[in-house]
């Protein structure tokens, strides 16, 4: 099966965010062509998730984890460390105080 480009990717993913009306913005713009997407979601109450997508060594499949929650500070500054091990790293925020991030959508995995 052929992968897409990260960009496209997120291309696709915030279209399908504002079809749901779910405000979002690339907070940074990664490689182009492979680099890794982090979501962050903004529940605009002062805490936040940051999921990222990983290996089920179980299944073999691609499946989105959460890298860190709790207090919006906090998760920034995991996403920081993440950016400083991955320059080409894309940061995507989403804001929705019904905590919706449409990454368990069919095709966003």
């Amino acid at each position: 099966m052929a992968r897409l480009t990260s960009g496209f990717w997120v291309q696709a993913y915030l279209a399908r965010l504002r079809l749901m009306e779910i405000p979002a913005f690339v907070v940074a713009h990664g490689d182009d062509t492979a680099g890794a997407v982090l979501v962050k979601l903004n529940t605009l109450d002062g805490s936040a998730s940051a999921y990222q997508r990983s290996f089920d060594l179980m299944s073999g499949e691609r499946v989105w984890v959460e890298l860190a929650s709790g207090a919006e500070a906090e998760v920034d500054g995991s996403i920081q460390r993440q950016r400083g091990f991955d320059p080409d790293l894309w940061v995507i925020e989403v804001e929705d105080r019904a905590g919706r991030h449409l990454l368990g959508e069919d095709g966003l995995d």
